[in-house]
């Protein structure tokens, strides 16, 4: 581990002096922690040099166990992933327990474990419908601009941005620093299967929709520890991906979701599409990039890791982090678990230098010097 660690470090520096060459990209929020800027200028040196993966609830639960303090991901590697996904979702009923039944108070124990070990945690948030209060997926009665000030719906909108403030500004590390988040709201804001989908309200009035909502956290709830995440799903046109953003100073990464559900052609012409649509936004918006979501089901490609997914990481260098869909169970998963198909091509996958798990970062190279004092005391109190 030593090793990996030296060896990521060599690159980590000839990144930073890649970086000093180009103009350095600044979080759009002015007023980001010191912590949330450093993870953010750590994502950028780090672009180039390897894609972070990612598993969504990876430590809540997996194929046959929950709330175990264990990783399908960690049972297979011998390692964490190096980002970790959660949601939010529930929050805004103020329900104690989140869309897949992990209570808040148990997420938001695994997301400081995750930070204290120099790990990355990015919330997406299936938002029930605010005019039915049925799922995200109730895409009926919405009207988008009447969440706005002055609409129908205004106050129901503020109660759950509160809610879910409330919550996140409790995420914070052993010093009391708010932890830095990624934030991806209204994901796969292209397709038209969630009430914010892109049949409902015009482009302006779902542009309106995410500055206001950023504008409410960072101006009104003071949570200065957001890294706002644009996520997109299928797309077939820089239009399609770009029609509804909402400008540079609300967003700090390009996203999509995209997963494998035919043939491995079809899914490698649709993901190198998008991927050159997208790295061409963010070179013109200035912007990092990310696969916020993809996998296949059950991955019964038994080579799926190193023949389909690697390949698009060792091609488009400059994705930050590439995220794989969560584990349910046994008719349901993402990522490999111990003794299934795909397990030892998934660690062959783990073995390649494109690719950055726990083990090739630290809490000193994402999040500062600051950061990895406070880990080395908490390791010494814990001995």
């Amino acid at each position: 581990m030593f090793f990996k660690l030296q060896a990521f470090g060599i690159l980590l520096i000839m990144g930073m002096l890649n970086l000093a060459k180009a103009q350095s990209i600044m979080p759009s929020d002015s007023l980001a922690t010191p912590e949330t800027k450093y993870l953010f200028n750590s994502m950028q040196k780090m672009a180039g040099n390897g894609v972070m993966f990612g598993h969504h609830d990876d430590t809540a639960y997996g194929v046959n166990w929950k709330l175990k303090d264990s990783s399908d991901v960690k049972n297979v590697t011998g390692v964490y992933p190096a980002v970790y996904g959660w949601d939010l979702s529930g929050i805004e009923l103020d329900s104690l327990w989140d869309i897949n039944q992990i209570p808040f108070t148990t997420q938001a124990r695994l997301v400081r474990q995750a930070y204290e070990r120099g790990g990355i945690n990015t919330f997406c948030w299936h938002m029930n419908n605010p005019f039915t209060l049925k799922t995200s997926w109730d895409t009926s009665a919405v009207i988008l601009k009447q969440l706005l000030p002055g609409g129908t719906h205004h106050e129901v909108y503020l109660t759950w941005l509160n809610r879910a403030a409330k919550y996140l500004g409790t995420l914070r590390g052993s010093a009391g620093e708010p932890i830095p988040l990624l934030l991806r709201p209204f994901h796969e804001l292209t397709g038209n299967w969630f009430w914010w989908g892109y049949d409902n309200g015009t482009p302006d009035d779902f542009a309106l929709l995410w500055q206001f909502t950023v504008n409410y956290l960072r101006n009104e709830k003071h949570l200065h520890n957001l890294i706002t995440v644009y996520s997109a799903a299928d797309f077939y046109t820089d239009w399609e991906m770009m029609g509804r953003y909402p400008g540079d100073e609300y967003v700090d990464i390009l996203s999509f979701d995209r997963y494998q559900l035919d043939s491995a052609d079809t899914y490698q012409t649709h993901m190198k599409r998008q991927l050159d649509i997208m790295q061409q936004a963010a070179i013109e918006h200035k912007k990092l990039t990310a696969i916020a979501e993809t996998g296949y089901q059950g991955i019964p490609d038994t080579t799926w890791w190193t023949k389909q997914l690697l390949p698009l990481l060792s091609e488009y260098k400059q994705l930050s982090y590439v995220l794989i869909w969560r584990n349910n169970g046994p008719e349901h998963y993402y990522a490999p678990f111990p003794g299934q198909g795909s397990a030892s091509d998934f660690l062959e996958f783990y073995r390649s230098d494109s690719v950055l798990f726990q083990d090739k970062l630290t809490p000193l190279t994402v999040y500062g010097p600051q950061h990895q004092q406070r880990y080395n005391k908490n390791l010494r109190r814990n001995d």
